[in-house]
């Protein structure tokens, strides 16, 4: 561990914390918006890991993990270093919506550019250039979409030994296999030899406590992993899938699912109903084959063509 890292011309030594902003730009009212970047440094050697929240502005659950962590004080590491952005797009979480006011998508815009580029691009840059050469791993905190909820679940590729690894040390409910994905921060942080863990739970602009209290305790066991933390509460057995898919609804209508999120199902097994908003139609989902429910929409109003289970098999 080096006897000090600098972060946007700041040094913090072994022992200090600091949050360290970053000026990205200023709203049209000339408003000045910064990136605060929490960095906790052991007086110990160690790793450094990652911990991202809020990528998605109006993905909550991960700003609200990483202020936990903050507030209980258990981001503090006994040996190595905790960089923690509890809200990477500042924009979006102001005004609760997805991407940047240009309507950009932060995680499809790795690994960024330092001008001429998208406030998108903007951002991705700072972050790949004065922070992802410091760190050793991460954990990128998403949710679901709007009305549509995530069990708690990492996703990985799994023919990466290395990520995989961080990801069973973690012990979420499931580990979904996920390639990376072009321009993504994960892909672009990977390129760069850093492996960063995606967990997802719950649905935008909504907290969902179960899966908040997983990923405390998800981190907390991953650092114990990596030797930051002496932390054994051993987590729910995982389960590890190598394929995911969406069924569709076949109709227009009013979606009843039968199932919940996290259960298992059986090939040709009823998993809901579409309903005809005046009574004509009376359809049933059945289960295409055996899996699990990693993901599930909550809108009973859906058309022809709508993704409405997300499922997980092998």
């Amino acid at each position: 561990m080096p006897s000090s890292i600098t972060i946007n011309k700041e040094k913090i030594r072994p022992g200090e914390n600091k949050i360290i902003n970053f000026d990205i730009a200023s709203l049209p009212t000339r408003t000045s918006i910064s990136l605060p970047v929490h960095v906790y440094r052991s007086e110990n050697d160690g790793p450094t890991i990652l911990l991202t929240g809020g990528l998605h502005g109006d993905e909550l659950n991960g700003v609200e993990i990483i202020r936990r962590l903050i507030d209980s004080g258990d981001v503090i590491p006994d040996r190595g270093t905790v960089i923690a952005i509890p809200i990477v797009n500042i924009y979006g979480f102001i005004q609760n919506s997805r991407g940047l006011p240009d309507g950009k998508d932060i995680n499809r815009s790795f690994p960024g550019v330092r001008k001429g580029g998208s406030l998108a691009k903007l951002l991705a840059y700072t972050i790949m250039k004065n922070i992802i050469p410091h760190i050793d791993c991460g954990i990128d905190f998403h949710t679901g979409g709007a009305s549509r909820s995530n069990y708690p679940q990492i996703r990985v590729d799994l023919s990466n030994d290395e990520a995989l690894d961080l990801a069973k040390a973690f012990q979420p409910p499931l580990i979904i296999n996920s390639k990376l994905i072009p321009k993504s921060f994960r892909s672009a942080s990977f390129r760069k030899g850093k492996n960063i863990l995606v967990y997802e739970t719950g649905e935008s602009l909504r907290f969902d406590e179960f899966g908040i209290k997983e990923a405390l305790n998800g981190t907390l066991r991953l650092m114990n992993h990596l030797g930051m933390v002496d932390f054994k509460k051993e987590g729910h057995s995982t389960e590890i899938y190598s394929s995911s898919s969406w069924i569709r609804s076949s109709y227009a209508g009013l979606f009843s699912p039968s199932i919940k999120l996290g259960e298992t199902f059986k090939k040709k097994q009823p998993l809901g109903y579409i309903n005809g908003a005046y009574g004509e139609l009376h359809a049933k989902i059945l289960a295409p084959k055996e899996g699990r429910v990693i993901g599930l929409n909550y809108c009973p109003v859906v058309n022809k063509g709508d993704a409405i289970i997300h499922y997980s098999y092998n």
